[in-house]
């Protein structure tokens, strides 16, 4: 009887111990899968983080200045606009190509993007010879639509007709017909307040704002 009761204590302490081991091996088995978990987790939440932080900087550095508006009258009142800019300091490329125009006189609101990839008329590598802004181009291919692209500066030759990238130092001019037909449907009058923003691809847009004047005595009006 002894030697039954002994042997069934063996037994136990054999059933115990392969118990233990089964419940070690599980513990280690779910630390492992949890520590992959969180190895993987901790991975792609620095790749997010990493990813959100360069989209961050370049949304604040980057983007467009606009540090001069010109207008020409045509028959009685302002009919031409050239919109002169640059991209911020410390901004990347900016792409004229996914670059928009929004602007409004307080009765009709246009939205204006870059055909010239299509259009050779709208693109002008430089001004004309005779150094006349307003002369330069074929103005009457622009719509309420499109607007033009006039390149005043570009050392390292990034802005063509096909892909017009600006960087540090460049500087162009982005040209409206205002006349009949074509943006608010006809010339700017007098006092009229035109307000709006060349919205670049990514960053801070250019801010257009600027009144008319009370009469139109010259030709050619600096406006902002």
């Amino acid at each position: 009887m002894r030697k039954i009761c002994k042997m069934l204590r063996k037994k136990d302490v054999g059933s115990i111990g392969i118990g233990a081991m089964i419940v070690f091996i599980a513990m280690v088995l779910v630390a492992g899968i949890a520590a992959s978990v969180l190895i993987q987790t901790s991975t792609k939440l620095e790749s997010q983080a990493m990813r959100s932080g360069q989209e961050t900087i370049a949304e604040v550095s980057t983007g467009l200045a606009v540090f001069d508006i010109e207008g020409r009258t045509n028959s009685s009142d302002l009919g031409m606009l050239a919109i002169t800019v640059r991209a911020r300091a410390g901004a990347s490329d900016v792409d004229l190509n996914e670059t928009t125009i929004l602007i409004t006189d307080g009765a009709i609101k246009s939205l204006l993007t870059y055909y010239g990839w299509s259009d050779a008329d709208l693109f002008n590598a430089s001004v004309d010879a005779d150094g006349q802004l307003f002369g330069t181009g074929n103005w009457s291919n622009l719509t309420n639509d499109y607007f033009g692209i006039i390149v005043l500066q570009d050392e390292d030759g990034s802005c063509t007709q096909t892909n017009p990238v600006i960087n540090k130092g460049d500087k162009v001019v982005l040209t409206l017909n205002c006349s009949s037909g074509k943006l608010f449907d006809g010339e700017i009058g007098e006092r009229v307040d035109i307000y709006g923003q060349v919205i670049p691809e990514i960053g801070s847009p250019g801010i257009i704002s600027f009144t008319t004047p009370a009469s139109y005595n010259d030709v050619v009006y600096d406006l902002q």
